[in-house]
């Protein structure tokens, strides 16, 4: 996640956003949905936040187009008893919003994969 996406100059130069920080934003922005319980990641990021590395975007991946069209995967554990289209549907409402916002860039995908109920 180390790509840059460069917007437009700016009077006194360039602003640059990391894909990490889109894909905090994602998570954040995933995580205020009631009934999302955590968010998922592979086993290296969960040893990793043992030896105290705090993660942010743990459980999101974002690929940018070359027409800077952002795509986020993410992955979800869910709160038991939660209708899952509705939160998925939230979720991606929250999550565009909340990219397209901060970023003035455009999403045009988010997919939700869920990995497990609490």
């Amino acid at each position: 996640m180390e790509d840059k996406r460069q917007l437009d100059n700016l009077e006194y130069g360039e602003v640059n956003i990391s894909n990490e920080v889109i894909g905090i934003i994602a998570g954040l922005a995933a995580k205020e949905v009631s009934g999302v319980a955590e968010m998922n990641s592979s086993l290296g990021v969960e040893i990793s936040e043992i030896f105290g590395k705090k993660n942010y975007n743990k459980g999101v991946k974002i690929d940018i187009d070359s027409d800077n069209l952002i795509t986020v995967n993410l992955n979800l554990i869910i709160d038991y008893g939660i209708v899952i289209p509705e939160i998925c549907s939230k979720i991606q409402e929250n999550v565009k919003k909340s990219i397209e916002t901060m970023t003035e860039m455009e999403v045009c995908a988010i997919n939700i994969n869920i990995q497990g109920i609490k």
